[in-house]
């Protein structure tokens, strides 16, 4: 399923994209500032976590990698990381914002994933895959430097809220929704039952071998 790429679509595509690596890369600082990192390494962590499932995703459909061919993504990553660096200075961070973060940019990155791919002519079930990755990817980059199991294998209908809100956001674009509208009710979507599944800690059932 192709879409055609309107000015206007490039344009959402673009705000959309900008949001989701902010608000990751903040997510990403959050969580080295648990670990006590300095400067450098929560900037890393940060840009690991803001714009490496968009690369991965990037380079498997065969494309210029986003944050290269636009250096405004880099910059967005390295300011939010010092201006989350420099506020954790000032008022009190409590660790639930790092989960939240974490939700908004697994939202965002899921839509925009879903919305590249189909753009590259990708069928729907491989699109709703690419935008899953996008959104979960980064996470894992972040939790794997902070030497952390990443929490995409183990928390709360994370990768699973993600890939039904990538589905339905095809579907509602099949059925020809505007396509603002359907980033906007499936992100809002993957980022309200994510949050909810760790308010009530809903989760798939985990692999154990028969006693």
């Amino acid at each position: 399923m192709a879409i055609d790429t309107t000015n206007e679509l490039l344009k959402d595509l673009y705000w959309i994209t900008l949001l989701a690596v902010i608000v990751s890369s903040a997510s990403g600082v959050l969580k080295a500032g648990f670990k006590q990192f300095d400067l450098f390494g929560v900037i890393i962590i940060a840009i690991a976590t803001g714009l490496g499932g968009g690369s991965m995703r990037d380079m498997l459909l065969d494309r210029p990698v986003f944050w290269i061919a636009d250096q405004v993504f880099f910059i967005a990553s390295m300011g939010s990381a010092v201006l989350v660096f420099i506020l954790a200075r000032l008022v009190t961070i409590s660790p639930r914002n790092f989960l939240i973060a974490d939700a908004a940019g697994l939202a965002t990155f899921a839509v925009a994933g879903t919305l590249v791919s189909l753009m590259a002519g990708s069928p729907a079930l491989v699109a709703s895959f690419m935008g899953v990755m996008t959104g979960t990817m980064g996470g894992i980059f972040r939790d794997v430097l902070c030497n952390e199991q990443p929490v995409v294998f183990s928390s709360p209908l994370y990768a699973t809220v993600s890939w039904l809100g990538s589905l339905a956001f095809i579907g509602l674009v099949y059925l020809d929704i505007d396509i603002t509208i359907s980033a906007i009710v499936a992100g809002v979507a993957i980022f309200v039952f994510r949050l909810l599944a760790l308010y009530f800690n809903i989760g798939l059932p985990r692999f154990r071998f028969k006693a």
